[in-house]
């Protein structure tokens, strides 16, 4: 008799994201979401709702432009339930009706989340509704204030609306049209500062959030959060920097601050990055690969990923196990990050070969940024995405749904794991 095979947790995620993403597709190719009903494409369609629902925010339609408040609303719920994951709003919404979760539906959160244990996971998910909710309607107030005087209230509110959960979600889509972005903000501090702060507290994650307000004193968080916390300030203000320092003359202290941030996974830019010079780029590029924190709404192969890769590697030819904040972290960790950073190149790799031999005429650093801003769903561009082939853009859509599962997560789809039922005899090779 054979025994019935259920979908993952981890298939039913991607399941997930797949069935949003069609829906997605087909609402904003109504006429009803549109400004000009007809002037979207099937593929720029697709592409919209995959670059929302993934939150990365690389467009090849002007949102401001092209979608009417329908089709924004729609978009910004797109934006949404990408950063959250419709797993988590799904089972969240029951478990405020329900007293008790079912155990599938707490493995579900788990792995949605990317929750290292299954305690707590019904007052989990509320926090994080909660905080979502809260910072959200936080952003929404007070950009209602700055944007008050150039579009008056009822604009200036939807306006704000939509940026909080885009910034919140760290998406980069925006809707001042005329492909302006936040460049007309450049010089604003307030705006500037808000929506860093923001795209701070969806990038450092939930599990963090919660551990600040818990503990209140970084000596006291766990190791996660000191991890985060650090290796956040340092990419941020060092990212400043280093920016300052590649662009020079062409860019402010404000506006070197607000793209070290937003580089990470956010992709708002208030400086056009096809004025950067090639080491700008590249740094960009860094800035981008390594994103935000496990756990929240940014991508990248995550801080912790390459905080422990890094101190694996300071610590091997010491001879000492790698380790930080005095805790030692186990070899499964290690292996995962080496993995995790290995595939995150290959795919890189792959997506750029794919996109050179696609588009001879444009320059690989251009290709470069663009295929690494899809694959850590940041969204930043040298404006070159909406005069792609449309095989490229499928190519960026498929590197954009791979980004936001994560890499190992996407290999493991069609695998259960399974213990090695024997153990195999050990040899030793030559590395290096």
């Amino acid at each position: 008799m054979t025994q019935k095979k259920h979908m993952t947790p981890l298939q039913l995620i991607a399941l997930g994201f797949l069935i949003v993403i069609l829906l997605g597709t087909i609402l904003l190719r109504m006429p009803f979401s549109q400004k000009q009903p007809g002037s979207l494409t099937l593929v720029d369609s697709a592409f919209t709702a995959v670059s929302a629902v993934c939150v990365t925010g690389l467009v090849v339609v002007d949102a401001g432009d092209t979608f009417n408040t329908i089709g924004q609303t729609i978009l910004a719920i797109l934006i949404q339930i990408g950063g959250l994951g419709i797993t988590s709003i799904g089972v969240g919404l029951i478990s405020f009706r329900r007293k008790h979760m079912r155990v599938r539906d707490q493995v579900l959160i788990q792995a949605a989340l990317n929750y290292p244990t299954m305690q707590d996971i019904r007052e989990l998910i509320r926090s994080v509704l909660l905080m979502t909710l809260t910072i959200e309607a936080f952003g929404t107030v007070v950009g209602a204030i700055f944007f008050y005087p150039d579009y008056g209230f009822p604009n200036a509110l939807g306006i704000a609306a939509f940026h909080s959960i885009a910034s919140f979600n760290n998406a980069g889509f925006d809707i001042f049209g005329n492909w302006d972005g936040m460049t007309l903000y450049a010089d604003h501090i307030g705006l500037n500062l808000l929506t860093a702060f923001l795209i701070i507290s969806g990038g450092i994650g939930f599990f963090v959030i919660r551990d600040i307000l818990k503990n209140r004193r970084f000596s006291r968080c766990s190791l996660h959060t000191k991890v985060v916390l650090s290796m956040t300030a340092i990419l941020i203000f060092g990212g400043m920097l280093l920016i300052k320092l590649t662009e020079n003359d062409q860019i402010s202290w404000l506006s070197a601050f607000f793209t070290s941030v937003s580089t990470r996974t956010a992709g708002f830019s208030v400086v056009p990055l096809n004025q950067f010079s090639h080491a700008g780029i590249l740094l960009v590029c860094l800035l981008m690969y390594i994103g935000a924190a496990p756990g929240s709404t940014g991508g990248g192969v995550k801080v912790t990923t390459f905080y422990v890769l890094i101190r694996t590697i300071l610590c091997y030819p010491q001879g000492k196990q790698p380790n930080g904040f005095r805790r030692r972290f186990p070899a499964g960790i290690v292996q995962q990050a080496l993995v995790i950073c290995s595939l995150a190149i290959a795919i890189i790799f792959t997506g750029m070969l794919l996109l050179c031999m696609l588009e001879p005429d444009i320059s690989i650093s251009f290709l470069l940024l663009e295929t690494i801003s899809a694959f850590a769903t940041v969204g930043l561009s040298t404006g070159i995405t909406p005069d792609l082939h449309p095989i490229s853009k499928i190519i960026l859509m498929l590197i954009m749904y791979i980004g936001r599962l994560g890499p190992l997560t996407v290999a493991s789809l069609w695998f259960r794991k399974q213990p090695d039922a024997i153990l195999l005899p050990e040899e030793e090779i030559p590395v290096g």
